[in-house]
Protein backbone atom coordinates (compact mmCIF):
# COMPACT_ATOMS: atom_id res chain seq x y z
CA UNK A 1 0.00 0.00 0.00
CA UNK A 2 1.25 3.49 -0.83
CA UNK A 3 0.82 6.23 1.73
CA UNK A 4 -0.98 9.49 1.11
CA UNK A 5 0.95 12.40 -0.38
CA UNK A 6 1.63 15.73 1.27
CA UNK A 7 -0.83 18.55 0.59
CA UNK A 8 1.34 21.10 -1.18
CA UNK A 9 -1.42 23.70 -1.05
CA UNK A 10 -1.48 23.41 2.75
CA UNK A 11 2.23 24.24 3.04
CA UNK A 12 2.41 27.15 0.62
CA UNK A 13 3.22 30.34 2.58
CA UNK A 14 2.68 28.47 5.87
CA UNK A 15 4.86 30.03 8.59
CA UNK A 16 6.99 27.25 10.07
CA UNK A 17 9.61 27.48 12.82
CA UNK A 18 12.16 24.65 12.87
CA UNK A 19 14.46 24.46 15.87
CA UNK A 20 17.70 22.64 15.22
CA UNK A 21 17.50 23.36 11.49
CA UNK A 22 21.30 23.30 11.15
CA UNK A 23 21.49 19.60 12.03
CA UNK A 24 21.24 16.61 9.71
CA UNK A 25 17.48 15.99 9.96
CA UNK A 26 16.75 19.69 10.35
CA UNK A 27 18.56 20.54 7.12
CA UNK A 28 16.68 17.90 5.12
CA UNK A 29 13.38 19.13 6.62
CA UNK A 30 14.12 22.80 5.95
CA UNK A 31 14.97 22.12 2.31
CA UNK A 32 11.84 20.03 1.85
CA UNK A 33 9.66 22.73 3.39
CA UNK A 34 11.25 25.23 1.03
CA UNK A 35 10.28 23.11 -1.98
CA UNK A 36 6.73 22.99 -0.60
CA UNK A 37 6.59 26.80 -0.54
CA UNK A 38 6.60 27.24 3.23
CA UNK A 39 7.90 30.40 4.91
CA UNK A 40 10.58 28.82 7.11
CA UNK A 41 12.39 30.26 10.11
CA UNK A 42 15.26 28.26 11.53
CA UNK A 43 16.44 28.65 15.13
CA UNK A 44 19.66 26.96 16.24
CA UNK A 45 22.56 27.64 18.58
CA UNK A 46 25.28 26.46 16.20
CA UNK A 47 26.17 24.31 13.20
CA UNK A 48 26.94 21.03 14.94
CA UNK A 49 29.41 19.40 12.54
CA UNK A 50 32.11 20.20 10.04
CA UNK A 51 31.43 19.45 7.24
CA UNK A 52 27.71 20.15 7.63
CA UNK A 53 24.78 19.49 5.32
CA UNK A 54 23.49 22.93 6.30
CA UNK A 55 26.47 24.56 4.59
CA UNK A 56 27.00 22.04 1.79
CA UNK A 57 23.40 22.37 0.59
CA UNK A 58 23.15 26.14 1.21
CA UNK A 59 20.13 25.63 3.44
CA UNK A 60 20.33 29.16 4.83
CA UNK A 61 19.60 30.65 1.39
CA UNK A 62 15.98 29.51 1.52
CA UNK A 63 14.94 30.53 5.05
CA UNK A 64 15.27 33.06 7.85
CA UNK A 65 18.19 31.90 9.97
CA UNK A 66 18.28 32.93 13.64
CA UNK A 67 21.07 32.05 16.07
CA UNK A 68 19.66 31.06 19.42
CA UNK A 69 19.60 28.45 22.16
CA UNK A 70 16.40 26.57 23.06
CA UNK A 71 17.43 26.95 26.71
CA UNK A 72 17.09 30.75 26.35
CA UNK A 73 13.47 31.56 27.18
CA UNK A 74 13.84 35.27 26.33
CA UNK A 75 15.26 34.56 22.87
CA UNK A 76 12.56 31.96 22.16
CA UNK A 77 9.81 34.38 23.12
CA UNK A 78 11.30 37.02 20.83
CA UNK A 79 11.35 34.61 17.88
CA UNK A 80 7.74 33.59 18.45
CA UNK A 81 6.72 37.25 18.65
CA UNK A 82 8.68 38.43 15.59
CA UNK A 83 8.21 35.49 13.23
CA UNK A 84 4.67 34.52 14.29
CA UNK A 85 5.01 30.84 13.35
CA UNK A 86 1.86 28.82 12.79
CA UNK A 87 3.66 25.48 13.07
CA UNK A 88 6.66 24.68 15.27
CA UNK A 89 8.75 21.57 14.66
CA UNK A 90 11.14 21.20 17.56
CA UNK A 91 14.24 19.24 16.54
CA UNK A 92 17.01 20.98 18.51
CA UNK A 93 18.72 18.40 20.70
CA UNK A 94 21.90 16.78 21.89
CA UNK A 95 21.30 13.74 19.70
CA UNK A 96 24.14 11.31 20.34
CA UNK A 97 24.06 8.44 22.84
CA UNK A 98 27.83 8.21 23.22
CA UNK A 99 28.22 11.96 23.73
CA UNK A 100 25.64 11.82 26.50
CA UNK A 101 28.09 9.80 28.60
CA UNK A 102 30.70 12.57 28.43
CA UNK A 103 28.20 15.47 28.54
CA UNK A 104 25.22 14.31 30.63
CA UNK A 105 24.30 17.74 32.01
CA UNK A 106 24.33 19.36 28.57
CA UNK A 107 22.21 16.47 27.27
CA UNK A 108 19.57 16.84 29.99
CA UNK A 109 19.53 20.64 29.84
CA UNK A 110 19.11 20.72 26.06
CA UNK A 111 16.72 17.81 25.62
CA UNK A 112 14.52 18.28 28.68
CA UNK A 113 14.74 21.91 29.80
CA UNK A 114 15.02 23.08 26.19
CA UNK A 115 11.82 21.22 25.31
CA UNK A 116 10.00 22.70 28.29
CA UNK A 117 11.07 26.22 27.29
CA UNK A 118 9.88 25.71 23.71
CA UNK A 119 6.50 24.52 24.98
CA UNK A 120 6.31 27.45 27.38
CA UNK A 121 7.12 29.88 24.56
CA UNK A 122 4.28 28.63 22.33
CA UNK A 123 1.65 29.31 24.99
CA UNK A 124 1.40 32.74 23.40
CA UNK A 125 1.31 33.84 19.77
CA UNK A 126 -0.21 32.35 16.64
CA UNK A 127 1.16 28.83 16.98
CA UNK A 128 -1.45 26.26 16.03
CA UNK A 129 0.60 23.06 15.81
CA UNK A 130 3.69 21.86 17.70
CA UNK A 131 5.59 18.68 16.89
CA UNK A 132 8.30 17.65 19.33
CA UNK A 133 10.84 15.29 17.78
CA UNK A 134 12.19 12.88 20.37
CA UNK A 135 13.57 9.38 19.67
CA UNK A 136 12.77 5.69 19.54
CA UNK A 137 15.16 5.43 22.48
CA UNK A 138 12.62 7.11 24.77
CA UNK A 139 11.11 3.70 25.59
CA UNK A 140 11.99 1.57 28.59
CA UNK A 141 13.63 -1.13 26.50
CA UNK A 142 13.32 -4.81 27.35
CA UNK A 143 13.95 -6.01 23.78
CA UNK A 144 10.97 -8.30 24.08
CA UNK A 145 8.72 -6.76 21.42
CA UNK A 146 8.10 -3.75 19.26
CA UNK A 147 7.47 -0.59 21.20
CA UNK A 148 4.03 0.97 20.84
CA UNK A 149 3.35 4.61 21.65
CA UNK A 150 1.82 3.99 25.07
CA UNK A 151 4.63 1.78 26.35
CA UNK A 152 6.52 2.96 29.46
CA UNK A 153 9.27 5.51 28.93
CA UNK A 154 12.77 5.23 30.35
CA UNK A 155 16.44 4.86 29.56
CA UNK A 156 19.64 3.46 31.00
CA UNK A 157 21.92 6.09 29.44
CA UNK A 158 21.70 9.90 29.77
CA UNK A 159 20.52 10.40 26.17
CA UNK A 160 17.69 7.86 26.33
CA UNK A 161 16.62 9.09 29.75
CA UNK A 162 16.57 12.68 28.50
CA UNK A 163 14.31 11.73 25.60
CA UNK A 164 12.00 9.83 27.95
CA UNK A 165 11.83 12.93 30.16
CA UNK A 166 11.15 15.13 27.11
CA UNK A 167 8.18 12.89 26.32
CA UNK A 168 6.84 13.23 29.87
CA UNK A 169 7.26 17.02 29.76
CA UNK A 170 5.45 17.18 26.41
CA UNK A 171 2.56 15.10 27.70
CA UNK A 172 2.33 17.20 30.87
CA UNK A 173 2.10 20.44 28.86
CA UNK A 174 -0.45 18.89 26.52
CA UNK A 175 -2.65 17.71 29.40
CA UNK A 176 -2.20 20.85 31.51
CA UNK A 177 -2.38 23.69 28.97
CA UNK A 178 -3.32 22.48 25.49
CA UNK A 179 -6.35 20.22 25.79
CA UNK A 180 -8.88 22.67 24.31
CA UNK A 181 -7.00 25.88 23.54
CA UNK A 182 -3.54 26.75 22.30
CA UNK A 183 -1.58 24.64 19.86
CA UNK A 184 -2.23 20.97 19.19
CA UNK A 185 0.91 19.24 20.48
CA UNK A 186 2.28 15.89 19.33
CA UNK A 187 5.56 14.05 19.80
CA UNK A 188 7.24 11.85 17.21
CA UNK A 189 9.66 8.96 17.62
CA UNK A 190 11.53 7.67 14.60
CA UNK A 191 13.68 4.64 14.07
CA UNK A 192 17.34 4.94 13.17
CA UNK A 193 17.46 7.38 10.27
CA UNK A 194 20.13 7.33 7.61
CA UNK A 195 20.78 9.65 4.70
CA UNK A 196 23.30 11.79 2.91
CA UNK A 197 24.88 14.66 4.78
CA UNK A 198 25.01 13.14 8.25
CA UNK A 199 28.45 14.00 9.66
CA UNK A 200 27.76 13.27 13.33
CA UNK A 201 30.42 11.10 14.94
CA UNK A 202 29.60 7.66 16.32
CA UNK A 203 26.79 7.03 13.88
CA UNK A 204 27.16 3.97 11.72
CA UNK A 205 26.51 5.46 8.30
CA UNK A 206 28.60 8.56 9.01
CA UNK A 207 31.49 6.44 10.23
CA UNK A 208 31.16 4.15 7.20
CA UNK A 209 31.09 6.98 4.68
CA UNK A 210 33.92 8.97 6.23
CA UNK A 211 36.03 5.80 6.34
CA UNK A 212 35.26 5.14 2.67
CA UNK A 213 36.07 8.73 1.69
CA UNK A 214 39.35 8.61 3.65
CA UNK A 215 40.33 5.19 2.31
CA UNK A 216 40.60 3.57 5.74
CA UNK A 217 38.79 0.62 7.30
CA UNK A 218 35.51 0.99 9.21
CA UNK A 219 35.54 -0.44 12.72
CA UNK A 220 32.10 -1.71 13.77
CA UNK A 221 31.20 -1.87 17.47
CA UNK A 222 28.17 -4.15 17.55
CA UNK A 223 27.61 -5.96 14.23
CA UNK A 224 24.68 -7.99 15.56
CA UNK A 225 22.71 -5.08 17.05
CA UNK A 226 19.30 -4.78 15.35
CA UNK A 227 17.85 -1.35 14.55
CA UNK A 228 14.83 0.01 12.64
CA UNK A 229 16.81 1.57 9.78
CA UNK A 230 15.09 3.97 7.40
CA UNK A 231 15.88 6.87 5.10
CA UNK A 232 15.54 10.28 6.76
CA UNK A 233 12.81 11.34 4.31
CA UNK A 234 10.47 8.58 5.52
CA UNK A 235 9.87 9.93 9.05
CA UNK A 236 10.07 13.55 7.88
CA UNK A 237 7.12 12.90 5.61
CA UNK A 238 5.32 11.44 8.59
CA UNK A 239 5.98 14.57 10.65
CA UNK A 240 4.58 16.78 7.89
CA UNK A 241 1.51 14.60 7.39
CA UNK A 242 0.90 14.73 11.13
CA UNK A 243 1.14 18.53 11.14
CA UNK A 244 -1.50 18.68 8.39
CA UNK A 245 -3.88 16.54 10.44
CA UNK A 246 -3.23 18.41 13.68
CA UNK A 247 -4.18 21.68 12.03
CA UNK A 248 -7.89 20.84 12.20
CA UNK A 249 -8.11 17.81 14.48
CA UNK A 250 -6.79 17.78 18.06
CA UNK A 251 -7.42 14.03 18.32
CA UNK A 252 -4.04 13.61 16.60
CA UNK A 253 -2.32 15.35 19.53
CA UNK A 254 -0.47 12.33 20.92
CA UNK A 255 2.74 10.36 20.54
CA UNK A 256 3.56 8.75 17.19
CA UNK A 257 6.06 6.15 16.01
CA UNK A 258 7.54 6.28 12.52
CA UNK A 259 9.53 3.17 11.77
CA UNK A 260 10.27 0.94 8.80
CA UNK A 261 8.63 -2.28 7.68
CA UNK A 262 9.48 -5.33 9.77
CA UNK A 263 11.62 -6.65 6.93
CA UNK A 264 13.89 -3.59 7.23
CA UNK A 265 14.73 -4.16 10.89
CA UNK A 266 18.21 -5.45 10.22
CA UNK A 267 21.46 -6.01 12.14
CA UNK A 268 24.34 -3.60 11.73
CA UNK A 269 26.24 -6.27 9.80
CA UNK A 270 23.62 -6.31 7.04
CA UNK A 271 23.75 -2.54 6.58
CA UNK A 272 27.55 -2.48 6.42
CA UNK A 273 27.69 -5.31 3.90
CA UNK A 274 25.18 -3.60 1.61
CA UNK A 275 27.09 -0.31 1.82
CA UNK A 276 30.28 -2.19 0.94
CA UNK A 277 28.63 -3.84 -2.08
CA UNK A 278 27.31 -0.52 -3.42
CA UNK A 279 30.41 1.53 -2.68
CA UNK A 280 32.69 -0.93 -4.41
CA UNK A 281 36.45 -1.20 -4.26
CA UNK A 282 38.17 0.42 -1.33
CA UNK A 283 35.54 -0.13 1.37
CA UNK A 284 36.77 -2.42 4.16
CA UNK A 285 35.22 -3.07 7.55
CA UNK A 286 36.34 -4.86 10.71
CA UNK A 287 34.89 -5.61 14.12
CA UNK A 288 36.08 -3.24 16.86
CA UNK A 289 37.10 -5.49 19.76
CA UNK A 290 37.83 -2.63 22.15
CA UNK A 291 35.76 -1.82 25.22
CA UNK A 292 32.51 -0.03 24.36
CA UNK A 293 29.72 1.62 26.40
CA UNK A 294 26.58 -0.50 26.72
CA UNK A 295 24.01 -0.37 23.89
CA UNK A 296 20.59 -1.92 23.49
CA UNK A 297 20.99 -5.10 21.39
CA UNK A 298 17.55 -4.96 19.75
CA UNK A 299 15.26 -1.99 19.12
CA UNK A 300 12.00 -2.23 17.16
CA UNK A 301 9.01 0.06 16.68
CA UNK A 302 5.30 -0.56 16.22
CA UNK A 303 4.17 2.09 13.72
CA UNK A 304 0.67 0.75 13.13
CA UNK A 305 -0.91 3.92 14.58
CA UNK A 306 0.70 6.07 11.87
CA UNK A 307 -0.11 3.56 9.15
CA UNK A 308 -3.77 3.31 10.14
CA UNK A 309 -4.65 6.85 11.21
CA UNK A 310 -2.30 8.94 9.06
CA UNK A 311 -2.16 6.49 6.14
CA UNK A 312 1.60 6.95 6.28
CA UNK A 313 3.90 4.40 4.71
CA UNK A 314 7.71 4.52 4.39
CA UNK A 315 8.16 5.28 0.70
CA UNK A 316 11.75 4.08 0.46
CA UNK A 317 12.60 0.61 1.72
CA UNK A 318 16.01 -0.10 3.20
CA UNK A 319 17.59 -1.05 -0.12
CA UNK A 320 16.58 2.29 -1.65
CA UNK A 321 17.68 4.09 1.50
CA UNK A 322 21.17 2.57 1.41
CA UNK A 323 21.41 3.29 -2.30
CA UNK A 324 20.48 6.92 -1.70
CA UNK A 325 23.12 7.22 1.00
CA UNK A 326 25.91 5.83 -1.16
CA UNK A 327 24.81 7.95 -4.09
CA UNK A 328 24.94 11.10 -1.95
CA UNK A 329 28.45 10.54 -0.59
CA UNK A 330 29.82 9.49 -3.96
CA UNK A 331 28.38 12.68 -5.43
CA UNK A 332 30.06 14.62 -2.62
CA UNK A 333 33.38 12.93 -3.38
CA UNK A 334 32.96 13.90 -7.05
CA UNK A 335 32.48 17.58 -6.17
CA UNK A 336 28.79 17.79 -7.09
CA UNK A 337 26.48 20.63 -6.08
CA UNK A 338 25.08 19.04 -2.91
CA UNK A 339 22.03 21.28 -2.78
CA UNK A 340 21.06 19.92 -6.20
CA UNK A 341 21.71 16.36 -5.03
CA UNK A 342 19.46 16.77 -1.97
CA UNK A 343 16.67 18.40 -3.95
CA UNK A 344 16.87 15.68 -6.61
CA UNK A 345 16.58 12.98 -3.95
CA UNK A 346 13.55 14.75 -2.48
CA UNK A 347 11.96 14.85 -5.94
CA UNK A 348 12.77 11.17 -6.48
CA UNK A 349 11.27 10.33 -3.08
CA UNK A 350 8.05 12.23 -3.79
CA UNK A 351 7.76 10.56 -7.18
CA UNK A 352 8.64 7.10 -5.86
CA UNK A 353 11.50 6.94 -8.36
CA UNK A 354 14.56 4.91 -7.44
CA UNK A 355 17.90 6.69 -7.42
CA UNK A 356 20.40 5.29 -9.94
CA UNK A 357 22.51 3.54 -7.31
CA UNK A 358 19.50 2.07 -5.52
CA UNK A 359 18.16 0.64 -8.78
CA UNK A 360 21.29 -1.40 -9.49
Amino acid sequence: MEGVALNRRFWRDRRVLVTGHTGFKGSWLALWLETLGADVTGYSVDIPTEPALFRLASVESGLTHIDGDVRDATALAAVIASQRPEIVIHMAAQSLVRRSYSAPIETVETNVIGTAKVLEAVRTGDVRVVINVTSDKCYLNTGARRHAEDDPKGGDDPYSASKACAELVTDAYRQSFFTETGPAVASVRAGNVIGGGDWSRDRLVTDAMTAALDGRPLFVRNPDAVRPWQHVLNPLEGYLLLAERLWDDRSFAAGWNFGPAESDEKPVRYLVERIAALWGEGFVWKIDKGEQPPETPVLRLDSSRARERLEWEPRWDLERAIGGVVEWYQAYAAGADMRDVVLEQIRAFEGMAASPVAAQ
